[in-house]
């Protein structure tokens, strides 16, 4: 299967989830409508028992019969065991059932899923026994950036086991350094003020001086990041410049004369949350944003002529104006605000496509 078919079929998944979760209350059927058809998106035959075999008696030392939900067979032997629990379960502490039947079979990967959440575990730590952590994850109606793409390695077209070896170590420590930096980001410890205080600060590193600089290096970390995504995606907009005599352009340079374009860490936010709500309507590649001196826009395909809104956030009042046929202008309080008025934005897309 092509990745833009599977890409399709994959939000038609989602869909789905989206639309029966409310109604499915039990772990049978999470397993025929959620996810069995997830598999089946995968390209498995889930009606062929020598492929996709229910019930797979996985012994565990002394004791027989114990069956692990599903397994993925591959010359009659499995290739990924598959625990299942009802949509309404959470999937913390639910991994112990798939740590026994892993190192029982000559699996590589487990996953356990509740058809929401899905969690990808192999045995980078030491062989033939499940890491504790997983080293893929993601909810299926809230796909991040990329992870589309991982998924599709397993599909049964694209599925080759070395390469998933080879990924699955730098994704499980990418993800972990990315757990880490977010929770520094929004609450450093003690730990990681002081090493960067060693870095910038010579002086006695006690509570009171370590507590002072909490805040400040908080807020250096938020800063750092806003403008490293400003410069890169600055400098993508600097290589596709257009005319000086382009009229929308001209006109910015007219405004405020003497004030300097900065980019606020609002601004980043609302691009991100934009981006967030148009994920199922364009490729993300082609969304970018175009800050001036009195508004914040946000374009497709890096062309100010396919700007899809405009934000002020400059002035006393804040407000989006949307390029639809009648101009809309309409008030938030903050840019989260922004997902309020998905049902507005995303139409305006299509004429783009």
């Amino acid at each position: 299967m092509e990745f833009d078919q599977f890409s399709k079929s994959l939000l038609s998944i989602s869909n789905r989830v989206e639309q029966l979760k409310e109604n499915i209350t039990t772990e049978e059927a999470t397993k025929t409508s959620l996810i069995m058809p997830f598999f089946q998106v995968l390209g498995y035959d889930i009606f062929n028992p020598l492929e996709f075999s229910p019930e797979y008696i996985a012994d565990v030392g002394i004791k027989k019969g114990e069956k692990v939900d599903y397994a993925i067979l591959e010359n009659g032997k499995p290739l990924i065991l598959i625990e299942a629990k009802s949509i309404n379960e959470k999937l913390n502490n639910h991994d112990s059932q798939l740590f026994r039947y892993y190192g029982t079979t000559t699996a590589k990967i487990g996953i356990l899923t509740n058809g929401y959440e899905y969690r990808f575990y192999t045995d980078l730590e030491e062989t033939n026994r499940m890491d504790k952590k997983p080293f893929f994850s993601f909810f299926l109606t809230e796909l991040k950036d990329g992870q589309e793409t991982e998924i599709y390695k397993f599909h049964k077209s694209q599925f080759d086991l070395i390469n998933i070896s080879k990924a699955a170590s730098d994704l499980k420590y990418l993800g972990s350094m990315k757990e880490f930096l977010t929770y520094q980001l929004n609450s450093p410890s003690e730990e990681f003020v002081k090493f960067i205080m060693s870095e910038i600060y010579d002086g006695m590193k006690t509570k009171a001086v370590i507590d002072k600089f909490t805040p400040v290096i908080k807020r250096g970390f938020r800063q750092f990041i806003a403008e490293q995504v400003n410069s890169k995606l600055n400098a993508a907009l600097n290589t596709s410049r257009l005319s000086q005599n382009d009229e929308e352009v001209v006109e910015e340079e007219k405004e405020v004369p003497g004030k300097e374009i900065t980019t606020t860490e609002e601004e980043i936010e609302a691009f991100a949350t934009t981006k967030l709500l148009l994920k199922d309507a364009i490729d993300l590649e082609r969304i970018y944003y175009r800050d001036n001196k009195s508004y914040f826009n946000i374009i497709v395909d890096n062309n100010i002529r396919k700007w899809l809104l405009r934000l002020y956030m400059n002035n006393s009042r804040k407000f989006i104006i949307l390029n639809d046929e009648a101009k809309t202008e309409l008030d938030i309080d903050s840019v989260t605000d922004i997902f309020n008025y998905k049902d507005k934005i995303v139409p305006i897309v299509s004429k783009y496509l």
